[in-house]
């Protein structure tokens, strides 16, 4: 059987942009001799939808879509994701479904059993567990549809029920996914192993069909699959694009391995991708930066540069009085490796003069980190400035062991529309930056070599405030990311007082990252809307 693999990129609530898309794939994948054309997972409407779904119309203008869609199949059927109006009035509003669509009708619904709640989903707010058939009958053919989470628990065991017991059970002959699933490190191979669980257990083979794009902090990567029933992998789309082709399954010639076994490569064609499409889906088409010299500027300037194109990027050095000659020049460089724009806005004069008119109610009290941050905030405001004269999206550069731990500034440095970097670790931000120079030199090899700095004061180092990032960022990782608690840190051969320190600091910041711009999932667990960590709180473990 050849199966058209419709891997596109769908905007949220877009409703008539995403059924002309689906339109367009159907008639390029029918026009290639398929027998059957399979979308991702809420297509029609584009995942996640949230609160778009509570809107008064968005239901019907979804069913009037699907109808549109249907209409224009042919002999060829189609299976497409949306949301289904649930007649239940009384309990959440759809189902998450997927429609059977041939010779101009919808002549089969398919909904999702599986509903997850955790980290960045919320599925259960909107939709009710589906409890229908799983088959359709098609070409002498047992076929299975499913949506998703419903084969997860094959890997997952978080369930009561398994939805792929059930298929296995009926000896099914193919079995299909629709899937909108987002993409984080490690989460290709994880996929991956499931697929052959799936098809070992079902003795069929297995199509998975993937969003690819990015709708705000998540980052859908594609890498739509197509496994025999033995596990082999047969044919795979590639990652981070579109893709409109067909997968084969009477192949002789499977794919033996997959691309992009680099995690830099991968994470930089997720970063890439995000920005890119959370700025045009926004509306923007250039994007700003404002260049410390630092690493983390450099990377997010070189993300920017692939994402919106080398004109269409703006950077903007902001020196003080305390910014060092190096970093001036770093940035310099750094813009000219890019053939970016580059602009120089001295802040001192700013700072100079916030300093006489808060005199008055600080003359009695020492210089501190108040002072410090008057100057992030002096260049947060420049930033903004040109933001809105431009209309230029701006990029804030703050790692995740920086947003972690409170090293940042709010209303600062923390100002901006993306924060393009905000779930990549200091020690990955490293990796990555040698990896954007593995071809040429991009990030000049002083921002990557020089000890990190704010240059907030003289002479000031991260070292100063932060133990060693690999250090820091292997007691963030299991802190945040893996829930350990404080005596299971100390237990694993990290000092105590570090220990206490900074995960004092990740609890005390909390109000900080609530007030942080949107950023990139690319960790299995992002500060954002999957980790909801209350402000005030005193649990300290």
């Amino acid at each position: 059987m050849r199966i058209g693999i419709a891997q596109l990129n769908p905007i949220v609530g877009d409703i008539p942009g995403n059924l002309a898309l689906a339109l367009d794939a159907y008639e390029q994948l029918t026009g290639q001799g398929v027998d059957l054309v399979v979308y991702p997972e809420l297509f029609l409407c584009g995942y996640p939808p949230r609160d778009l779904l509570l809107k008064e119309n968005f239901g019907k203008d979804l069913a009037d879509s699907l109808h549109i869609f249907a209409s224009a199949t042919g002999p060829v059927p189609a299976l497409i994701g949306y949301a289904e109006i649930n007649q239940n009035p009384s309990k959440q509003p759809f189902l998450n479904a997927a429609g059977w669509c041939v010779q101009g009708q919808v002549t089969q619904s398919f909904h999702k059993r599986l509903l997850p709640t955790y980290d960045v989903f919320d599925e259960s707010r909107y939709f009710v567990p589906g409890r229908e058939e799983f088959f359709v009958e098609y070409k002498s053919k047992k076929i299975a549809v499913t949506i998703c989470e419903d084969i997860w628990n094959v890997l997952e065991n978080e369930y009561p029920e398994d939805p792929v017991e059930e298929i296995a059970s009926q000896s099914p002959d193919l079995l299909l996914n629709l899937s909108a699933s987002p993409w984080h490190l490690g989460k290709s191979e994880k996929r991956i192993e499931l697929l052959r669980k799936v098809s070992g257990k079902c003795q069929c083979p297995v199509i998975y069909v993937n969003s690819v794009g990015g709708n705000d902090e998540l980052i859908f990567d594609g890498m739509s699959m197509s496994v025999d029933r033995d596990g082999t992998l047969l044919a795979n789309s590639d990652s981070f694009k579109e893709c409109i082709e067909v997968h084969d399954l009477n192949d002789q010639c499977p794919t033996t391995s997959l691309p992009l076994n680099d995690p830099m490569e991968r994470l930089r064609l997720a970063l890439v991708l995000g920005v890119r499409d959370y700025a045009h889906k926004s509306g923007f088409s250039k994007g700003l930066i404002g260049l410390s010299g630092g690493i983390d500027s450099a990377v997010t300037a070189a993300i920017a540069v692939e994402a919106l194109g080398q004109e269409n990027v703006i950077g903007i050095s902001l020196p003080s009085s305390i910014s060092s000659q190096h970093s001036r020049e770093d940035a310099r460089e750094l813009a000219e490796n890019l053939g970016i724009q580059f602009h120089t806005l001295p802040i001192q004069g700013m700072v100079d003069s916030a300093t006489i008119e808060l005199q008055p109610l600080f003359k009695d009290r020492p210089v501190d980190v108040t002072e410090e941050n008057i100057q992030a905030r002096s260049r947060g405001l420049l930033l903004m400035a040109v933001s809105n004269k431009l209309g230029a999206l701006l990029l804030t550069t703050g790692n995740k062991s920086e947003l972690a731990v409170g090293y940042c500034t709010l209303y600062g440095d923390m100002c901006g529309g993306l924060a393009v970097i905000s779930d990549v670790p200091k020690t990955q931000v490293f990796d990555l930056a040698r990896h954007f120079n593995k071809e040429q030199i991009l990030i000049p090899v002083n921002t990557i070599e020089k000890p990190p700095s704010a240059e907030l004061r003289p002479d000031q180092k991260d070292s100063d405030s932060l133990p060693d990032y690999e250090i820091l960022d292997s007691i963030l990782h299991a802190y945040v990311e893996e829930g350990k608690s404080i005596d299971s840190l100390i237990q694993d051969g990290h000092e105590e007082e570090i220990v206490r320190r900074i995960t004092r600091l990740v609890d005390l910041n909390e109000y900080k990252r609530n007030q942080a711009a949107p950023g990139l999932k690319t960790t299995p667990l992002a500060f954002g809307v999957g980790r909801r960590i209350p402000i005030v709180q005193k649990y300290a473990n």
